[in-house]
């Protein structure tokens, strides 16, 4: 017999015959709200910090903020060529060449073709790219910490773990190819 002060260990989460949590059942048609969707307030919340991020970098001729992704990437060794990057970057091929081409016209980039593929194009930082990738885990960690004003440590494990687990569902469920239960 357990009273109020004795803990209780944490039931085990329900899974299914294959071992996956059950879909929740926190949103209903009848009464969704679509600025109380987890969707739309993280689109919010990485609109902020993009916009926040641009303010911070704000000299004449300087990366957008959707630049300065691949920009640290390259400088960070994630991807080294234009396909690498794309995948890092999470865009196609067509629009990782289109943001190169306005970081090229910035100075900040070059594509130089692969001697032993000539299919392949590396991109390389030039020294003015290297100097502003530099700068981006500054800005970036500044803007963040001001975005979680107010959380404890620990509140922000526990942001990070929940986001974590979305993100798993999330990627589960493209493996699966899921597109109604």
């Amino acid at each position: 017999m357990s009273d109020a002060n004795t803990p209780q260990a944490p039931s085990a989460p329900r899974t299914d015959e294959e071992g996956r949590a059950p879909a929740a059942n926190f949103y209903r048609a009848e009464t969704y709200r679509a600025e109380e969707s987890i969707g739309y307030l993280m689109r919010r919340i990485v609109t902020a910090v993009g916009q926040s991020v641009e303010t911070r970098m704000c000299e004449p001729g300087s990366p957008t903020y959707p630049q300065w992704v691949p920009l640290y990437k390259l400088h960070v060794g994630a991807a080294t060529t234009v396909a690498e990057l794309a995948r890092a970057c999470e865009l196609d091929t067509g629009a990782m060449t289109r943001l190169l081409d306005r970081l090229e016209a910035k100075g900040l980039c070059r594509r130089v073709r692969s001697l032993e593929d000539r299919r392949v194009v590396n991109i390389e930082l030039t020294d003015e790219g290297r100097a502003a990738a530099k700068d981006v885990p500054y800005v970036l960690s500044r803007v963040q910490n001001e975005h979680l004003a107010g959380f404890t440590a620990e509140e922000w494990e526990q942001l990070k773990g929940y986001l974590r687990r979305i993100l798993d569902n999330a990627q589960a469920l493209v493996a699966r190819g899921d597109k109604n239960d």
